[in-house]
């Protein structure tokens, strides 16, 4: 459900493991260039989809008898999409969520969204360090199925898991959301130190401090430290900080270089989930009781206007404290 890059990727995975897949599309055209020309120009270009795979407009054509239900539409309307498609969902079928963020004003993780909206099912998260389009073209990927139903975590390993695509499972569903979700402010974070040219030393501060901030919310929820030093939180946190197709990190790199956001954003049919999870981390954070100053100047800079250099002097100029919390 959702026929972005991310979702594309999988539902070639899912059909080139052998499962019949089905990909719901909002637009027509994309659903008529995967069924019929194995590929999606629009949101995953120069790449080859598997044959089998087949998309549809057609909610009720694509759930027909599905056992899984991969869900991977963007996260400021996975509600909507979840409950237009609940009506065809089947009694038993297994939900996966590949969406990552957390919901605005509910502060709902993409779990709780999808468990809110499907009650009664099994709901598992689905995350990484993962580009769409390295999976997509069969580069060697790992990534975790967390889930509080172990039985439905190792059903999602076994659907998805293929020779380049490794699945490891996970209980830490809170953990894994919030690592998932956290890490795209961090790499508009970066993204927005290395347009201002401040260099790898900075770079390296802030991912090393935005985990630190990752792990300081999650304790608060109920996460389990060591799932941050894993796959879900310093794996995809690095990878998302520092590669080139890291579109959140993209987005800090054009405003550290002087761009607003607004331009940043103008023309842009890919989603950058840094900027919405920005401002529902920070309420977040705020009603917890938790100190996210990184994420606090991101959202300085993305909605309060204030120059990119300023708010990385403030962050230096922080009282001084111990590392550890």
């Amino acid at each position: 459900m959702g026929a972005g890059a991310w979702g594309t990727a999988l539902a070639s995975l899912l059909a080139e493991n052998g499962h019949d897949t089905k990909i719901w599309c909002l637009e027509p055209d994309v659903a008529e260039a995967i069924s019929h020309s194995g590929a999606n120009p629009r949101f995953l270009p120069g790449v080859e989809l598997h044959s089998a795979l087949v998309g549809t407009t057609d909610k009720s054509e694509a759930l027909d008898g599905a056992e899984l239900v991969l869900f991977a539409a963007p996260s400021h309307v996975l509600r909507e999409v979840v409950s237009h498609a609940r009506a065809w969902v089947a009694a038993g079928a297994t939900a996966v969520v590949a969406t990552k963020g957390i919901e605005r004003e509910s502060f709902a993780l993409m779990t709780d969204v999808v468990e809110q909206e499907l009650r009664g099912h099994s709901v598992v998260a689905l995350s990484g360090p993962s580009f769409a389009a390295e999976v997509a073209n069969r580069q060697p990927t790992a990534v975790v199925a967390a889930s509080a139903n172990a039985a439905a975590a190792a059903l999602t390993q076994q659907a998805f898991s293929a020779p380049h695509f490794r699945v490891y499972s996970h209980d830490d569903v809170i953990g894994v959301e919030l690592g998932g979700a956290i890490k795209n402010v961090m790499a508009v974070a970066t993204g927005i130190s290395d347009g201002l040219g401040l260099g790898f030393n900075a770079r390296a501060a802030l991912i090393t401090r935005g985990l630190a901030e990752m792990m300081r919310l999650g304790s608060v929820m109920g996460a389990h430290p060591q799932t941050f030093a894993g796959l879900a939180g310093i794996g995809d946190l690095v990878l998302t900080c520092t590669g080139a197709l890291s579109r959140n990190r993209q987005v800090g790199l054009e405003i550290g270089k002087g761009a607003t956001l607004a331009e940043v954003l103008a023309g842009r049919e890919t989603v950058a989930e840094g900027v919405v999870t920005t401002e529902s981390t920070r309420a977040l954070a705020e009603r917890r009781g938790v100190e996210m100053p990184i994420v606090t100047a991101v959202h300085r800079v993305l909605f309060e206007r204030q120059p990119a250099r300023w708010a990385l002097v403030e962050l230096m100029g922080r009282d001084l404290r111990g590392e550890r919390d």
